[in-house]
């Protein structure tokens, strides 16, 4: 089975098209960013169809971080994906080490890539089947216009390129793109030139990307191959994880299905 079908089987039944991210930063160890991430986890899952960890936060805490990770894949129900965060990409060899080292060891089901080495750097994530890969296309920080949407000799933009080119790459079904939802615009363009390709999008709340806007620009045409990645917005939420989730799903929803009968 493809990547994106299992997406979609994930996203069919959960009900929901959003991604708990778990950002573990500020914890004095290992042990308390556990019990954050197994809080947050508990909390939201019933609401969302996938988790997205970002590397960062559990390498910063060494090898007691690492081993975090590797126990957080036990806790994740086998009807959820595990996509792990840490926008890799190198040369061949190392993007190799990479590849083995997110999928074989911590069982992710995708990752998240850095394209701008091209496509030696990216080929190597693509060799398991059934695995995703979502290509950073237009990232949501601010900094992303500084290159991310630099101009090229035809007229498009870096990240139309990006999108061309991973297309291009995709052996069938595994590649998909984060697109930043602090650009929607971007949103829309990367939706029109990869109508059956999945998006991850982060950048909602915190960083001040619309969620409805987002989601009605981001949803296939038949409302689905899209992952609304909220981390802080989730995990440090006055009402508590489950409240929250459940509060965004039912927001994604809302938009969801209206985009779907349009």
């Amino acid at each position: 089975m493809a990547f994106v079908e299992r997406l979609d089987a994930a996203i069919e039944r959960s009900g929901s098209l959003l991604c708990v991210g778990l950002d573990p930063d500020g914890f004095e160890d290992a042990a308390a960013a556990e019990r954050f991430c197994l809080e947050t986890m508990q909390g939201a899952l019933p609401y969302a169809c996938a988790v997205k960890p970002n590397l960062a936060f559990f390498e910063q805490l060494g090898s007691a971080g690492y081993a975090v990770l590797e126990r957080l894949r036990g806790h994740l129900p086998a009807e959820r994906l595990l996509i792990l965060d840490g926008k890799r990409g190198d040369i061949g060899s190392t993007a190799q080490a990479y590849m083995r080292a997110l999928f074989d060891v911590l069982g992710a089901d995708a990752v998240t890539v850095n394209p701008l080495m091209g496509e030696d750097a990216v080929a190597p994530f693509l060799q398991r089947r059934g695995r995703g890969v979502f290509i950073v296309a237009r990232s949501s920080n601010p900094g992303a216009a500084d290159l991310l949407e630099q101009r090229l000799f035809d007229g498009s933009e870096v990240y139309e390129r990006i999108v061309e080119l991973g297309l291009g790459w995709d052996p069938g079904g595994a590649v998909g793109f984060v697109v930043g939802a602090t650009a929607v615009d971007a949103v829309a363009a990367v939706r029109a030139a990869a109508p059956e390709a999945p998006l991850l999008l982060p950048g909602v709340g915190a960083q001040g990307g619309s969620l409805e806007d987002a989601v009605r620009a981001g949803v296939d045409a038949r409302g689905g191959r899209l992952l609304v990645a909220v981390s802080r917005g989730i995990a440090q939420a006055a009402e508590g994880p489950g409240a929250a989730a459940a509060s965004l799903a039912g927001r994604i929803a809302a938009v969801r299905y209206v985009e779907a009968r349009a």
